[in-house]
């Protein structure tokens, strides 16, 4: 048997246990106890897949799920004390015996704290005596940790007049601390449990907030021996260190080539609604967010709307509120006529530079311009499993991976998800193309190729004529699956499916089966189960070029398919 502290989503109820179905037990008896204590006497669990079944504690676990659903305000629920039994075990002996152990308890906390500290006087260790009283060591040591109170608190615990919470944070505080906080409390005066936390620790900075190396800080550092976390006590000597990360943060994104890196002020929030994700090489910057608990966030590659708003009218010359700071020489008449003239001279000049085109049109593709308009493909799925299958097959992993590497060779990040078509402003364009024309041809094609692929509209009749002339094998992109055939539901196709995988003989004999079993028969041969199996069927609507089972057709794809077969005679 092994004890362990287990997340309590990690818990659920055994199909063994005796109560197993019934409705959800009175605990108001032991919920009160629970709450204010803790799960004293350990649950009696045994591993099932990724999660553990309850064999014994029935009660304990509802006490705590009805605390987690009804104090939504209240700390987190702590991992809960287990027992796992072994594969062999005795499930009512292991219970018997843990009853027996805890019942050698005395169910006051000061009172164990007081038997637990005599142990480790005679030279008991902390795993000697969680063996003893079968509970984990995480409950012998947060015992123990109320000798770091003094006795006035001690006693006011005792009577009940201090709450678990509170307790379980002034064992972190120092003695000085300690005496301070009871002046306060004879007052009436004292922090609360949700301030007490920040009261301690000058803003409740946590070990795991640093960006540098804990062995620079030079001050006191605090171990919650309840909730195992680390808290820095002098704030002064931590942001002395956090801030010099920060400003070294700083200077790696300027050497990156970010424009501009903003440190927010301490304790402001980034609010990504205001602000518009911008590439680095249209002037996006780095905002730094530093939390007052020490925290740091990065956000990189954002102006605010408002320059965002202002610098495309201005680029597409609509602000007509904003007067020039002083007269054009030319008239808007004037402006016209140069720019006419010019625009055709540049677009004649193009015929003779196939490669500028090339990359010129790769350009708008992707960014789009005041002409020129792609959108990507959005691929909208009908239902959830539908868009989970999508994502999940090896045509999409293909193209996100495709994707990657064309975004490596546009200087673009690859862990964001940057469309295809931005926001059809030109300087964008500008900045693709000059990325471009220093690539080869060989790049910039593959660059269009996804474009071209990541753009192509679904559900048409193109789709049918360039699958059929790759003569595209679904085998290598697709497999039969359980989600596909709960969309079918034409039993005629159903049926037709059967004689296709198992012959005429099989579906015949089943001619009059209902649609479920006779897609189990599809599945049974489809794994061999009682069936011999079929390694390589694939049902006609996967199919290059594509067929239907029955006359009625199957819409808008027969539709695709006829208008293909016409167009390309």
């Amino acid at each position: 048997m092994e004890l362990a502290h287990i997340p309590l989503n990690k818990l659920s109820i055994s199909n063994q246990n005796m109560r197993h179905g019934a409705k959800a037990p009175d605990v108001s008896d032991i919920m009160p106890s629970i709450k204010k204590l803790g799960i004293q006497q350990p649950l009696l669990v045994r591993k099932n897949g990724e999660g553990f079944e309850i064999v014994a504690g029935r009660r304990r676990y509802f006490s705590l799920m009805e605390i987690a659903k009804n104090d939504k305000d209240d700390k987190q629920i702590d991992d809960v004390p287990c027992s796992i039994m072994a594969a062999g075990d005795d499930a009512a002996a292991l219970e018997a015996s843990l009853i027996e152990n805890i019942a050698r308890l005395d169910p006051d906390a000061m009172s164990r704290f007081e038997t637990f500290t005599n142990l480790v006087k005679q030279g008991k260790t902390v795993a000697d005596i969680a063996e003893t009283f079968g509970v984990t060591e995480i409950m012998i040591k947060r015992s123990l940790a109320l000798g770091n109170l003094i006795p006035a608190i001690r006693k006011l615990f005792q009577a009940e007049e201090i709450e678990m919470e509170t307790i379980r944070l002034l064992t972190l505080a120092s003695v000085a601390q300690q005496k301070k906080w009871l002046k306060l409390k004879k007052n009436s005066d004292e922090p609360r449990t949700w301030q007490l936390k920040q009261w301690l620790f000058d803003g409740e900075l946590k070990l795991s907030a640093a960006l540098f190396p804990l062995e620079d800080y030079k001050g006191q550092i605090v171990t919650d021996l309840f909730g195992e976390e680390g808290y820095f006590t002098n704030s002064k000597k931590f942001w002395g260190l956090q801030n010099r990360y920060i400003a070294e943060m700083r200077e790696k994104h300027i050497k990156e080539g970010w424009d501009d890196v903003v440190i927010m002020e301490t304790g402001d929030q980034f609010c990504e609604w205001v602000h518009a994700k911008t590439l680095k090489t249209s002037g996006g910057r780095v905002y730094i967010e530093v939390r007052k608990s020490g925290e740091v966030n990065e956000y990189k590659g954002y102006i605010t709307t408002e320059e965002f708003n202002r610098r495309e009218r201005r680029l597409q010359n609509k602000d007509n509120n904003t007067e020039p700071v002083s007269k054009p020489e030319l008239t808007k008449a004037a402006q016209n006529y140069v720019a006419l003239h010019r625009h055709n001279a540049v677009r004649v000049s193009l015929f003779k530079r196939p490669n500028v085109a090339l990359r010129l049109m790769v350009a708008h593709a992707i960014c789009g311009a005041y002409h020129w308009k792609v959108n990507p493909n959005p691929q909208r799925a009908d239902k959830i499993e539908t868009s989970q299958s999508i994502d999940e097959s090896i045509a999409q992993k293909a193209f996100f991976k495709e994707r990657d590497e064309v975004f490596k060779l546009l200087n673009w990040p690859t862990d964001e998800g940057i469309e295809t078509c931005t926001n059809n402003l030109s300087y964008e364009a500008i900045n693709v193309f000059q990325t471009l024309q220093t690539l080869s041809d060989e790049d910039v094609l593959r660059i269009m190729t996804f474009v071209m692929a990541e753009t192509m509209e679904s559900n048409t009749s193109m789709t049918e004529v360039l699958g059929n002339e790759f003569k595209v094998n679904m085998w290598d992109f697709w497999q039969p699956e359980g989600h596909f055939f709960d969309l079918i539901r034409n039993k005629n196709a159903i049926n037709a499916m059967v004689s296709d995988i198992g012959g005429k003989e099989v579906a015949d004999g089943n001619v009059t089966s209902t649609a479920r079993i006779q897609k189990k028969i599809i599945d049974d041969f489809l794994t061999g189960t009682g069936r011999e199996r079929v390694l390589d069927w694939m049902p006609n609507y996967m199919k290059f070029p594509f067929q239907s089972y029955t006359k009625s057709g199957a819409g808008d794809l027969s539709d695709n398919a006829k208008l293909a077969e016409e167009l390309t005679k």
